[in-house]
């Protein structure tokens, strides 16, 4: 499969942030935060049906009062925060952090994963905002709404300065004509670097060809968790109103069609609504629309997608939304009543079939394929567990997902094949469905390669890797097993080492996470796509077997004293396993198989509580992501409500025994 990866695809890794977050799942505190992020969007609603005048506002039809922007950045470096300080600062109240991130995963996760619209009322102008993820994976979120937006807020942090999601977001945004506005973040650090982020940031500009317009930028200073915006880094305001200045000043209001009055609006993205279905988000390109309009959706190449009425209009405000009866051109609404059009589909007045064309996305970068669970336990802690439930629903996230695909295996038409932009993109997706009550089976992540006729070329990122003295030769060894090339390395002032790398991007699967248990979690990786390369031969993923379990039943701690001394486990006492489960990583190479359910035999002089009394060394709990990106070729991921777990593909061991005499056999 042909794949072409995005120059700049940059990715930041630590400790805080990456791909271990099975430990926040359960946390009654983000359970909280997420019904109070309900209950504000609630109260702001009520309070928008008892004040006429923000609906009369939000109603305006002076396109010369309408600014619409982006927020984009780097993950972390304040992007979410600055847009809560927007929305306080036109007055809207709320309590908690991160008001935008609605969805139960970016809470926990503490990332923004969709990008979402709303909008504020300041100083007679009505501002529609759009917060996009700053993570690589979620890239397609940037994309999409590029032809949304007529500037964006590039929001960079004053000691990281720009990285290169920066690069990537900002290149998007320059091409499509959006009038910049930089922010640099965190100014109020200790480690702010603020004159030389301001050199990078322009030496980022003018290595992306910006038209003169663009390159003469505003640049504003702050600290959205304090709450401030200032014109110089050295005056510490008390609010935001500098940048809100800023939008109105610099951002050029929405272009007007005047050659044609029919309605006109690109769907950028899909919410659902309770009442009403699908709910259609986009920009009003061109005319009005009000309640009960008729209204003609077509697809991508014109063709008559739906025919139908618009029953309601909302208006995003705030936290919450308002129904309004009218929009006009140049605004960001959401329509329901063409519950048949999805993202990339152009709506119409009745009778027309004109196609506004998408901004085009990037391609994939990885493949994950998918199954229905037949293990022992299928059906056992899951209902939605058919084949035909898991590619609806595979097919559903795809219409809403640009950056997503979906496809049947050529040979088995009960695999799937579902491309993203990264194992965290694909883990989010198999989580979400594992949270809606899906049981699936993942097989390891694989590269997309791209063909051409000098060979098979591989992608190849640049990898750059601070780390403690202590663990530095441990990472050049584990990268050259990966097919990595050391490039350069040097010490920075305060005694730590930088480590550069050309490694192919297959070898970074279930590196990261490994990373962090190497150096427990006091290396800091960055990594960038390079280039297409030869392909560099087979990447060892591991150096460690497997420890399969060989019966069915309910883990002890008498067998599993006897099976932790090959390794670590992946299990404890009183889980249920079954034969073919991988319940541990060996100490070895090769795999073992052992019995995680025998018991001690009863004897006369045997006293009570024996068992009880032994103790284990703690189990690895694996989360969705690291489950699947260190499953090895003959083995896959039960995902499941309740459960992960990692099993061969072949759960017979005699089966594997014999598949695997035939393959040495065949090698002879």
């Amino acid at each position: 499969m042909k794949n072409i990866l995005r120059p700049g695809s940059f990715q930041s890794i630590t400790r805080g942030n990456l791909f271990n977050y099975s430990s926040m799942f359960r946390s009654p505190a983000f359970a909280q935060a997420n019904l109070h992020a309900a209950n504000f969007r609630r109260m702001c609603t009520l309070n928008l049906k008892n004040n006429p005048e923000i609906v009369k506002t939000l109603m305006d039809n002076d396109a010369s009062k309408v600014r619409n922007i982006g927020i984009i950045a780097h993950v972390d470096h304040g992007k979410t925060t600055l847009v809560d300080c927007m929305l306080k600062e036109s007055g809207i109240n709320f309590e908690s952090e991160r008001a935008m991130d609605n969805i139960d995963i970016e809470q926990e996760r503490g990332i923004t994963i969709m990008s979402k619209c709303t909008s504020v009322i300041y100083k007679g102008h009505k501002i529609n905002v759009v917060d996009t993820p700053g993570h690589a994976d979620f890239g397609g979120e940037v994309e999409r709404i590029m032809s949304m937006v007529d500037g964006v807020c590039l929001v960079v942090c004053a000691s990281e300065g720009p990285m290169a999601q920066t690069k990537f977001v900002l290149d998007k945004a320059l091409k499509q004509n959006a009038i910049p506005i930089v922010v640099i973040n965190k100014v109020d650090r200790e480690m702010a670097r603020v004159v030389d982020v301001e050199n990078e940031v322009f030496d980022l500009f003018c290595a992306l060809e910006p038209t003169d317009e663009q390159l003469e930028y505003p640049m504003i200073y702050a600290s959205a968790k304090d709450g401030w915006a200032s014109l110089d880094p050295d005056e510490k305001t008390n609010s935001v109103s500098a940048l809100l200045d800023q939008i109105i000043e610099t951002v050029p209001q929405p272009k007007v069609d005047t050659d044609s009055t029919d309605f006109k609006m690109l769907v950028t993205q899909t919410e659902s609504n309770k009442y009403f279905g699908r709910l259609l988000v986009g920009k009003i390109q061109r005319g009005s629309i009000k309640v009960g309009d008729k209204i003609q959706a077509v697809d991508s190449e014109g063709k008559i997608v739906q025919v139908s009425s618009i029953l309601k209009i909302f208006k995003k405000f705030g936290v919450g939304e308002a129904q309004i009866d009218e929009a006009f051109q140049g605004d960001i609404v959401s329509i329901a009543g063409v519950g048949g059009a999805t993202v990339g589909c152009t709506i119409n007045c009745e009778g027309n079939s004109e196609v506004i064309k998408s901004i085009p996305i990037d391609p994939p970068m990885i493949s994950v394929c998918v199954t229905f669970n037949d293990s022992p336990f299928q059906g056992q802690e899951a209902e939605k567990n058919t084949i035909n439930q898991i590619i609806a629903r595979l097919n559903e996230e795809a219409d809403n997902d640009v950056s997503l695909r979906v496809t049947q295996d050529s040979t088995n038409k009960e695999i799937f094949e579902v491309s993203g932009r990264g194992d965290l993109h694909i883990g989010v997706l198999l989580e979400k469905m594992r949270r809606e009550g899906f049981e699936i089976a993942a097989y390891p992540p694989k590269v997309l390669m791209k063909e051409t006729p000098e060979g098979l070329m591989e992608p190849i990122e640049k990898v750059e890797i601070e780390c403690d003295p202590d663990h530095m030769s441990r990472i050049i060894d584990n990268l050259n097993n990966r097919k990595g090339i050391l490039l350069d390395s040097h010490s920075t002032p305060d005694g730590r080492d930088v480590l550069e790398f050309q490694v192919p991007s297959r070898g970074l699967i279930g590196f990261r996470s490994q990373l962090i248990g190497d150096t427990r979690g006091t290396a800091v990786m960055k990594s960038e796509f390079l280039e297409y390369d030869y392909h560099r031969g087979d990447v060892k993923k591991s150096n460690k077997g497997a420890i399969i379990s060989t019966a069915e039943g309910t883990t002890t701690p008498y067998a599993l004293k006897d099976v932790e001394t090959k390794g670590r486990l992946f299990v404890g006492p009183g889980e249920r396993v079954y034969p073919g489960m991988v319940i541990g990583e060996h100490t070895l190479e090769s795999d073992i198989e052992m019995n995680p359910v025998k018991t001690k035999k009863s004897t006369n002089i045997r006293s009570a509580g024996t068992d009880e009394q032994i103790k284990l060394i703690p189990k690895i709990d694996l989360s969705l992501e690291e489950a699947i990106a260190q499953a090895r070729d003959d083995e896959l991921v039960e995902v499941t409500p309740k459960s992960i777990r990692v099993r061969k593909v072949v759960l017979d061991m005699n089966e594997r025994r014999r598949m695997k005499r035939k393959e040495k056999n065949n090698k002879r």
